[in-house]
């Protein structure tokens, strides 16, 4: 995650937006963790409230994918939930949640960042910045293949297991 902070200006560093670092000096772990945790689950209108706006059709669709994360998301838990509830079960014990568990992290991780992928994607257009790269593909394209491969690992211990 990148921090779009000015490391040099101290000014407007504390909650209240006053600049007094009496409390926690500057380079605080608290203060910044709190400026973090706050910058995360900015207001949209936050997000326009800098730069100018850019063309609509950028914006429609960098909402457009957003929305498609999100539907991204919804896949992910529903199938984690689906392997976990609907799925047979494997001759490995807990083979089911295994499978499942990481599918409802991953949907999980992906929504929240998500998000924060919208608003990075939205003030970069709007301060006529390069769009920040999205860790998602990488995080859904290891996740997916590490739990393929371990599906793949159960449904070959269970044709050794039943072998008809």
């Amino acid at each position: 995650m990148t921090d779009p902070v000015d490391p040099k200006d101290n000014t407007e560093d504390t909650p209240d937006g006053s600049g007094d670092q009496s409390m926690h000096g500057p380079g605080s772990s608290r203060r910044r963790w709190a400026w973090d945790w706050r910058a995360w689950w900015q207001h949209p209108s936050d997000v326009r409230s800098v730069g100018e706006d850019p063309d609509y059709r950028f914006t429609l669709a960098n909402e457009r994918t957003f929305l498609a994360w999100i539907r991204t998301s919804l896949a992910l838990l529903a199938g984690g939930i689906a392997v976990v509830q609907i799925v047979p079960s494997f001759s490995v014990p807990g083979a089911r949640h295994i499978l499942g568990i990481p599918l409802v992290l991953m949907a999980i991780v992906v929504a929240i960042t998500s998000y924060r992928h919208w608003a990075d994607s939205e003030r970069a257009l709007r301060m006529r910045r390069p769009l920040p790269l999205s860790a998602l593909p990488r995080i859904l394209g290891a996740g997916i293949a590490l739990i393929g491969f371990a599906s793949f690992v159960f449904i070959l211990i269970a044709g050794r297991s039943n072998p008809k």
